[in-house]
C-alpha cells in the first residue's frame, strides 16, 4: 500500500531575507530623517545680564570693477599689490586682531579679489570676510 503520491508539488516557503533588507532600509531612512526636538519640561526664566558686545576692529578694502583698490577712505594709486599691502599694514597699527572686510564690485574680476586677499595675508591679517548686499 502506498500512501504517498509521487507528484512534484513545490512547497511554498517564505523567504525572509528580502523582507529583512527592506525593513533595514526603512529603519535607516527613518533614523536619518528624524528630527530631534527638545521639549521643555520646566519653564525656566533665565537671568539677564548687561554687557557690551565686543565689536572687532574692521579694515575695509573696496575693489572696483576696473581693479582699483581703496583701504577705508584712502584710494590706493594704481593696482599695485605692494602699495595695497603697505596701506593695510599702516591701517592695522594700533588695532588688536582686526578683521578685513572686502567690498568687491559684482563685475570685478576674480583676480582683483585674489590680489586683495594676498595683500591682506602679506600684511599679516588672517581674518578676511566678504561683504554682500542682500536683495529684497
Amino acid at each position: 500500500m502506498r500512501f504517498r503520491s509521487d507528484s512534484n508539488e513545490d512547497t511554498l516557503d517564505i523567504n525572509l531575507i528580502p523582507l529583512i533588507d527592506v525593513l533595514l532600509v526603512m529603519l535607516i531612512f527613518l533614523a536619518v530623517t528624524t528630527t530631534f526636538t527638545r521639549q521643555g519640561v520646566l519653564k525656566v526664566l533665565l537671568p539677564q545680564a548687561q554687557a557690551q558686545a565686543a565689536s572687532p576692529a574692521v579694515i575695509e578694502i573696496t575693489v572696483s570693477q576696473d581693479g582699483r583698490f581703496a583701504v577705508g577712505q584712502q584710494l590706493i594709486p594704481g593696482a599695485d599689490m605692494a602699495a595695497l599691502t603697505a596701506a593695510l599694514t599702516l591701517a592695522q597699527k594700533g588695532l588688536e586682531d582686526p578683521v578685513v572686510v572686502i567690498h568687491a564690485d559684482a563685475m570685478a574680476a576674480h583676480q582683483f579679489v585674489m590680489h586683495a586677499m594676498q595683500a591682506a595675508r602679506d600684511a599679516g591679517l588672517g581674518r578676511v570676510q566678504f561683504a554682500a548686499q542682500i536683495s529684497p
